[in-house]
């Protein structure tokens, strides 16, 4: 098999947003829901020389990190395609984050340049900025930031005439993003990705050109980032929507003519539940990608008209294992792609026979397709990167025809609502209460599929804890979806002889007698809604 990767003109964004706006200049690439704008490829490709006119003017250079701390909408998607444009690293934080793990993410990424929301910034303040000299606020907020320069968001913008020159081509091997991966043994990581790897992961799942696609997920997960890659690869165009709703989902795709998606977790559920309708086929949405294949899906197909396919992927890899469209194998993740090895192995690394589980290990044909490092974490890369094979933490089985099936998380992170979240970050901030003494943090079942987040904790000698209260601590110290529904104290936590705590007895006991529930307590924690700002 060849080794040669495709060229720059096929996987850099520079040069791939170039290309379109020569082809169909007036053509629509991006329509905001919040804002109702509207940006032809000519138009976004002006915009965005603007913008990276105002990059380089803010002294950012070729391979520079950029952090950017915004919601979706218009001033995300053009830092996204800025930063690119100047051969800059695009380097996102989650608009939840808080705190400590504010702070973590900042200080681990290196950058010298912020753009954040001015809604955000006040979080700003009790944080160390690590090496942030400047911060450019998107909206009227003007805080007060000692050793920072603060700038308005008019800085974002000068005439593409003072673009400077490249110091080189952008090619395909290059960084294009440090994306936030949530730690499971250790704070998040950033996982370095390639313009080449985005390529690779895209190119995977069968796409026709001029898809119009549904952009949900947000712009700090690949599940945003990479719809708009993809679009620019396929020539197709992005419909960046406020949030998933069932309620408005169908009358969003017939509204803006939206023929691809991608459901996570429980979406396709909450979408069979609804009432039948006589326009569950009246819309145009062709394909959609679900993760994890749902046993409904069969049933999605038939009540909507809509093709279903799912795959397997991660940041750090590029959608190594893909099925075929309206999969016939029940719970399949698909089959592995002819550009990858794969193996599923033991603690040591020793392949298991096929119907056994154990960790997936993968390895490329091609060259800059997997994560090469963890952004200054050269310990997580080395263990991520053990023998030669990426070690992707996650336990699966293949069987005798080499269908591929998710069993579990080997490490420790829990999946909740479309969300990656560290039980390590959780448990840090839970230890943070001057009466717990120990803190574990599992996943156990939820009624909508994923998993919910239970925290068990031990207390000091003599203390007394409310469970609302433990969640009234929480609110302002970790993201919303990172807080726990259950909680249940204890005297003492399971341990192994070394004092490690034994989680899988705590997942195997799960939701006990004893277990305190906070939406049953009538405490409900919704994310904080940021709407889009108009250009």
């Amino acid at each position: 098999m060849s080794v040669q990767p495709p060229g720059r003109d096929e996987t850099v964004v520079r040069y791939l947003l170039e290309r379109r706006a020569a082809e169909s200049p007036d053509e629509v690439f991006a329509i905001f829901q919040q804002t109702e704008e509207r940006w032809t490829r000519q138009e976004l490709l002006d915009r965005t020389r603007s913008y990276a006119a105002a990059l380089h003017r803010l002294g950012v250079k070729q391979g520079d990190v950029v952090a950017v701390w915004l919601p979706n909408g218009p001033a995300s998607l053009l830092a996204y395609m800025a930063i690119a444009y100047v051969g800059a690293v695009y380097t996102p934080f989650n608009t939840a984050y808080k705190g400590s793990l504010l702070e973590h993410v900042i200080g681990n990424s290196g950058a010298r340049l912020l753009i954040a929301d001015g809604r955000l910034v006040d979080r700003l303040g009790t944080v160390d900025l690590g090496r942030v000299e400047k911060l450019v606020v998107v909206g009227d907020e003007s805080p007060d930031l000692t050793g920072v320069e603060v700038l308005p968001e008019s800085a974002l913008s000068a005439p593409a005439e003072e673009l400077l020159p490249l110091e080189r081509p952008i090619e395909p091997w290059d960084p294009q993003a440090i994306i936030y991966t949530s730690g499971t043994t250790g704070p998040s990581k950033g996982a370095v990705t390639h313009y080449l790897q985005g390529f690779t992961s895209l190119t995977g799942i069968p796409a026709r050109k001029g898809h119009r696609y549904m952009l949900v997920g947000p712009m700090f997960h690949l599940s945003g980032a990479g719809i708009l890659h993809n679009a620019l690869v396929n020539q197709g165009s992005v419909v960046m929507l406020e949030a998933f709703s069932t309620q408005t989902f169908w009358r969003d795709v017939h509204r803006y003519d939206i023929t691809s998606g991608v459901l996570l977790g429980a979406m396709t559920t909450f979408l069979l539940k609804e009432p039948p309708s006589p326009a569950d086929r009246d819309h145009t949405l062709e394909e959609v990608i679900m993760v994890p294949l749902s046993d409904d899906a069969p049933a999605f197909t038939e009540r909507f008209g809509v093709n279903v396919i799912t795959c397997y992927n991660m940041t750090e890899i590029a959608t190594p294992i893909v099925s075929e469209f309206n999969p016939g194998v029940k719970s399949t993740a698909g089959r592995l792609r002819p550009v990858f090895e794969a193996r599923i192995v033991d603690e040591n690394d020793t392949e298991l026979p096929a119907g056994e589980a154990g960790e997936l290990i993968l390895r490329s044909v091609h060259p800059w397709t997997l994560t090469t490092a963890y952004h200054n974490n050269p310990e997580a890369s080395a263990r991520a990167w053990r023998n030669g094979w990426f070690h992707t933490g996650d336990a699966m089985r293949r069987d005798e025809d080499g269908n591929y099936f998710f069993v579990d998380r080997i490490k420790d992170a829990i999946r909740r609502r479309g969300e990656n979240i560290s039980s390590f970050e959780v448990e840090k901030e839970l230890l943070a209460h001057a009466a717990v003494r120990d803190a574990a943090v599992v996943p156990v079942a939820s009624e909508y599929t994923e998993d919910d987040v239970l925290a068990v904790v031990t207390l000091v000698d003599g203390a007394r804890l409310d469970p609302g209260e433990l969640i009234d601590f929480l609110q302002p110290r970790l993201a919303h979806f990172m807080i726990p529904r259950y909680v249940r104290i204890v005297d003492k936590l399971p341990t192994t002889p070394t004092n490690k705590v034994e989680k899988y007895r705590l997942r195997a006991e799960g939701v006990t007698s004893d277990t305190w529930d906070r939406e049953a307590a009538g405490i409900v924690i919704k994310r904080d809604r940021l709407a889009a700002r108009a250009s």
